[in-house]
């Protein structure tokens, strides 16, 4: 072998191993998917069968069954997909579903036949077993009613369509410790597709809804005496609206229909005022 060459190829050969090794050393880790329960970067997988397919984002949360693809930082949500899952015991609409402290979600009254008449039947849904098993009925029959979760643990259900159809004024507590339900303090108003708002001080407020016709007045459940107080009046009647607490608070009206039955864009807030 000529001198040269081979000082030449015995020069190339060790800065020919460095570059490869400099190209491994730079190139990203291969990335496995990443299963429920695995968590990378700060990343968050949550519900059945969740996955990710690429998850290089920081700080991304995913829930759902399948999510292909986060690879935005900062995600919430990237896919939801739905499934069936346990039928409920009776067909219904108009009633309430309200979750309870012990995750458990309980569903309350309403209609199963056009025009009613409304049922007093009740059930509870287990997400980890994704049944339904039937709870003690309501002492009224009632829909279009609301159901109101008290920092106590019970719910509050109160007014709605009872069976002879017409706006009713009572009110019940559910107690899932024992699972029945307990009269409380009726309405001051009978009322039907109003709101009822748990407050900060631990309070329920109801506003409006129909009682023959859209209503103004409002009125404050106290859970520590089980009675019913009347407070300041809408501005505007309405029922079908919403009620929303907010951070400060105070609760924002919205929507609904008027005494005209029309459909309405007005809003107002409603505070305590000293």
């Amino acid at each position: 072998m000529n001198p040269l060459t081979q000082s030449k190829s015995t020069t190339i050969l060790p800065v020919l191993i460095a570059l490869t090794l400099a190209c491994f050393a730079l190139s990203p880790p291969a990335r496995a998917v990443c299963q429920e329960g695995c968590l990378t970067n700060n990343n968050t997988v949550q519900g059945d069968d969740a996955l990710i397919s690429n998850n290089t984002g920081l700080n991304n949360t995913t829930m759902g069954f399948v999510v292909p693809d986060s690879t935005n930082s900062d995600n919430i949500l990237a896919t939801w997909i739905w499934r069936g899952t346990g039928s409920m015991n009776r067909e219904r609409y108009s009633h309430t579903a309200t979750l309870l402290q012990n995750g458990m979600v309980l569903v309350a009254g309403g209609y199963d036949t056009n025009n009613g008449p409304s049922f007093a039947s009740t059930e509870l849904s287990d997400p980890a077993s994704r049944r339904w098993t039937a709870t003690a009925s309501l002492n009224t029959a009632r829909a279009t009613h609301t159901a109101t979760l008290l920092p106590n643990g019970k719910v509050l259900v109160a007014g709605g369509i009872d069976s002879n159809v017409i706006s009713s004024a009572s009110a019940e507590l559910y107690d899932p410790a024992t699972g029945t339900w307990t009269a409380t303090g009726s309405l001051n108003n009978e009322r039907a597709a109003y709101t009822a708002t748990l407050l900060q001080n631990g309070k329920v407020l109801v506003a409006g809804g129909f009682n023959d016709n859209p209503s103004t007045s409002a009125e404050l459940y106290d859970p520590a005496s089980g009675t019913w107080t009347a407070t300041g009046s809408l501005n505007t009647a309405r029922a079908m609206h919403t009620a929303t607490t907010l951070q400060n608070g105070k609760v924002l009206v919205a929507g609904g229909q008027d005494s005209n039955y029309s459909i309405l864009t007005k809003a107002e807030l409603g505070y305590h005022h000293r």
